[in-house]
């Protein structure tokens, strides 16, 4: 694998998908240095980053609405790819978040540091299996 700016080879990795790109540095610098980073603005480049990278991707943090492809089938085609991926899909809209699929996990924003770090910390923890939506802010 080529080497990523600012990887960390930390002993996990997240995949983190979002067109607004003043969001996507956010999160990724809200979780870089804990975790491995890779960073997509598109839907397409979270799906060719999840086939090039070799190892494994814990959790997959997405938008739920981008342009050309939504967070859910960007999800979709990851969790074909990774079936053990756990998925974290972020919006301002909650409402929409009952069509999850099953394991699928959501957040709602706008977030705050703090909220963001705890439950990515929950979903990658080996007993986080039950835990599905983080509290408002």
């Amino acid at each position: 694998m080529d080497e990523i700016p600012g990887f960390q080879h930390a002993e996990k990795t997240i995949l983190i998908v979002d067109e607004d790109l003043v969001n996507l540095a956010k999160m990724s610098r809200f979780l870089n240095g804990q975790y491995n980073i890779l960073a997509a603005k598109t839907g397409a480049e979270g799906v060719i980053l999840s086939e090039k990278y070799r190892e494994k991707i814990h959790l997959l943090l997405a938008a739920f609405s981008m342009p050309q492809m939504t967070g859910m089938e960007l999800a979709a085609k990851i969790d074909r790819q990774r079936p053990d991926i756990k998925v974290l899909l972020m919006s301002p809209f909650p409402d929409g978040m009952l069509i999850l699929n099953e394991g699928w996990h959501f957040m709602p924003t706008p977030f705050i540091e703090s909220q963001l770090r705890t439950l990515v910390t929950g979903l990658i923890a080996p007993a986080s299996k039950h835990l599905r939506v983080a509290a408002p802010a």
